[in-house]
């Protein structure tokens, strides 16, 4: 199984797909230069069980990071991830 995790600049969202199909997606609204607010995240009914909310999760919050950016965990399951992953709490703005 090949995943790959790409950023999606115009739609504001990150985007998971798995032997090339998407298989969910991560979306943001930037409610400041300086802030993503992660407020949706979605694994297709097909692709749900695998363990790729993860990935998908890593990814977007790493390229926030590197981006220079603090993020928002609006969603329940990019809070779920940061409160299982505690090196990401330093990101979080509340």
């Amino acid at each position: 199984m090949s995943q790959e995790v790409t950023h999606n600049t115009d739609r504001k969202r990150f985007v998971i797909t798995v032997d090339g199909e998407t298989a969910g997606h991560a979306d943001y609204v930037t409610p400041s230069d300086d802030v993503r607010d992660f407020n949706h995240t979605v694994i297709n009914p097909d692709f749900r069980g695998k363990g790729l909310s993860s990935p998908l999760i890593k990814t977007a919050l790493d390229e926030t990071r590197e981006a220079g950016l603090k993020a928002v965990a609006s969603c329940s399951a990019v809070q779920h991830f940061v409160s299982k992953n505690p090196e990401y709490e330093d990101l979080i703005r509340r």
